[in-house]
């Protein structure tokens, strides 16, 4: 089974560093020294990382054989790839692979059928995961645990909680429009940002 765990970025340095942006909930053993990682396009690997270190946030890391700033600007936009043996899952028991989630059912709370999980998107700041309903378009839902409540992998489902229009777009238009309705509580939308600050 391969996973992408990471995408390199600019160079840094004269010796041959990269910047690495991270899609694994495990660099240390990921992208580790010794690593040996398969690249997308398949001619720029595979790679093994030498030493790896974070500076100013960002992980920093020095493949073997990569040895000036021409070298490692070469390698910028590269998808770095893992091999994971399909049986394995994660240490904590909180953690999923991507793998692992591709192609559950997704329901609501009372189990309404939503649809079908077809990507796990990682971004900087958080992974959505993308649903596809049954008339074939698709939601981006957070992939936070107010939101995303029960994994259960037996049963292959994903429970979700998802806020109102996040799957219904018509849903948000009619909250949208009582809330404009003369009497709507003015202070109701602090309310909500002390909702939003607890959940951070």
């Amino acid at each position: 089974m391969q996973l992408v765990v990471g995408k390199i970025g600019r160079a840094h340095g004269i010796r041959g560093d990269v910047s690495v942006e991270v899609r694994t909930d495990e660099p240390e053993l990921r992208l580790g020294p010794g690593a040996v990682l398969l690249t997308d396009p398949a001619s720029a690997g595979p790679l093994t990382v030498e030493s790896g270190k974070v500076h100013s946030g960002r992980l920093l890391l020095r493949f073997a054989g990569v040895k000036d700033r021409n070298d490692a600007e070469a390698l910028r936009g590269t998808i770095l790839i893992a091999e994971v043996d399909p049986e394995e899952s994660p240490d904590d028991p909180e953690e999923y692979y991507d793998h692992q989630l591709i192609g559950l059912d997704v329901v609501l709370l009372d189990g309404t059928p939503v649809g079908e999980l077809t990507e796990v998107v990682h971004l900087p700041y958080q992974d959505l995961l993308t649903v596809e309903k049954p008339d074939g378009t698709e939601v981006l839902v957070p992939f936070v645990t107010r939101i995303v409540p029960t994994i259960d992998l037996e049963n292959q489902r994903i429970v979700i909680d998802p806020p109102g229009g996040l799957i219904d777009p018509e849903q948000a238009e009619a909250v949208q429009g009582e809330s404009d309705e003369p009497g709507a509580s003015e202070d109701s939308g602090s309310e909500d940002s002390a909702e939003s600050e607890d959940s951070e």
